[in-house]
């Protein structure tokens, strides 16, 4: 049975709509163990698909087991630079398999530059980290400014936001869930007067995707709006 007929529901796949590629490379993994929530996996085609086939530079925080970096490897191919960074220094024993594993903390700002400069710069970030909404937001300050034009921020497993084990909480204002929400603020500074308070993405915010437990920033200089009119009374 062809696993590109496939559509999920829990743990295993059963027949149905035709699977995203994303879908195909999770469930025919056979590598070191990747764990995602399944309703990321076609998020990432919808958002990654543009950047195959490109000279990419995907940094991914968090390593855990290192099946996701042999799975970024596969979607994206040999043309693509794939680091991943990790604060447990077993995750050592995967650098080099399908990419490049660094050991630092994801809020250390001088340890997240110098990986930057080592990959020659960004284009993709997916921060499955430690889910602190300290240490999402620290990552956040400082790679969000590096990105490169066009690039895309991603932010996963935000349902910890709510939560007080990770410095979360309902509407907290220190949590990535309300930082998110000020960011969206920021986009419309031009009609509220207030400015922008997110300082990392100022007037770089082109759009926010925000799903169930997952963020999608795109990074673009954005100009002020316009508007015009034509045709006759």
């Amino acid at each position: 049975m062809g696993i590109e007929k496939f559509a999920y529901a829990g743990e295993a796949p059963v027949q149905g709509s035709p699977a995203t590629e994303i879908e195909t490379l999770f469930w025919t993994h056979q590598g070191v163990v990747v764990h995602k929530w399944l309703h990321y996996l076609p998020l990432y085609d919808r958002y990654l698909q543009p950047w195959k086939n490109r000279d990419l530079r995907l940094l991914e925080i968090g390593v855990s087991k290192g099946g996701s970096l042999g799975m970024w490897r596969r979607f994206f191919g040999d043309r693509a630079v794939v680091f991943g960074i990790d604060i447990d220094e077993n995750c050592l024993k995967y650098n080099g398999l399908d990419g490049q594993v660094r050991i630092g903390s994801q809020d250390d700002p001088a340890f997240l530059r110098r990986v930057v400069a080592e990959m020659g710069g960004i284009d993709v970030v997916i921060d499955d980290g430690s889910h602190v909404s300290r240490h999402i937001r620290a990552s956040f300050d400082v790679l969000f400014p590096l990105l490169s034009e066009g690039g895309l921020y991603i932010a996963e497993d935000l349902h910890t936001a709510y939560w007080p084990l990770y410095e979360g909480g309902y509407r907290r204002k220190s949590s990535f869930i309300s930082v998110v929400k000020t960011m969206i603020d920021d986009m419309h500074h031009w009609y509220h007067g207030f400015g922008q308070q997110v300082t990392a993405a100022t007037g770089h915010v082109a759009a926010l995707h925000i799903h169930d437990s997952i963020v999608v920033v795109e990074k673009r200089l954005v100009a002020a709006p316009r508007h015009t009119h034509r045709g006759s009374e």
